[in-house]
């Protein structure tokens, strides 16, 4: 055991020349030199190990930059006359707001370009944002995120987890609204995603948000008075307050 360990070491300490290797050589001989006959593989089993800081990983990137980053995306909605409208997102990832939201039948990126300059006005423009490769944000589009300071941030190809604060927006919005809903025409699909909009913010909870609302609701203790529901979008969810007798 003990030769076959000083085999190892003279290997290590020939071609391997790490600090560790040189370390574990080391401990090693001094073990032997004490007549603990040992071999080196278990002296480096229980030598502490010097890890390496990882390098970021995605998550760390949206948590670090939550404050400073929004995302934008498309999805379609078909109407009762299979017409495709498509509807434009800008979610600002801190406390998950909806800041914007444009309606189209046919999206292009001179109008894609406008939604942005609607949804940041003045001095509001974020550092970050966060977006796919759709072709529908072209060149125009492009020119005018980089016009505003806003470094664009693209995701990988069909890598939709990379945006997926949006994205699990945009399923919520299905889910609790659109897919309850019969949409006619443009005017209808806006009507009825501003009112999601309008309840989402101001009394949907939301886990992320340690079980509050993007536009944070009080608490309201029991002696407030008695339990009312409140019907909100069309009756599809409710809110639930206090109210005095």
């Amino acid at each position: 055991m003990a030769v076959r360990g000083l085999g190892r070491l003279a290997l290590c300490s020939g071609h391997r020349q790490t600090r560790n290797c040189h370390c574990l050589a080391r401990i090693h001989g001094e073990l032997l030199k004490l007549g603990i006959d040992v071999g080196e593989t278990s002296v480096g089993k229980y030598m502490v190990r010097r890890r390496k800081p990882p390098s970021q990983t995605w998550r760390t990137f949206l948590e670090n930059h939550l404050k400073t980053m929004v995302s934008v995306d498309f999805f379609t909605v078909p109407t009762i006359r299979f017409q495709v409208l498509y509807v434009f997102l800008v979610l600002a990832h801190d406390r998950r707001r909806i800041l914007h939201f444009g309606v189209t039948a046919h999206p292009t990126a001179e109008w894609t370009a406008q939604q942005l300059r609607d949804a940041f006005p003045w001095d509001t423009t974020p550092r970050y944002l966060l977006r796919d490769r759709d072709r529908i944000l072209g060149d125009e589009f492009t020119k005018q995120v980089k016009d505003m300071g806003i470094k664009p941030v693209l995701s990988a190809p069909r890598s939709p987890w990379q945006r997926a604060y949006v994205e699990r927006v945009i399923g919520t919005l299905r889910r609790e609204c659109l897919d309850h809903v019969i949409v006619f025409h443009e005017a209808s699909l806006y009507r009825h995603v501003k009112s999601f909009v309008a309840y989402y913010h101001e009394s949907r909870t939301h886990l992320s948000l340690a079980k509050d609302a993007p536009e944070s609701r009080p608490v309201q203790r029991p002696e407030v008075g008695r339990i009312v529901a409140i019907r909100q979008v069309g009756g599809l969810p409710h809110r639930y307050e206090r109210r005095a007798a």
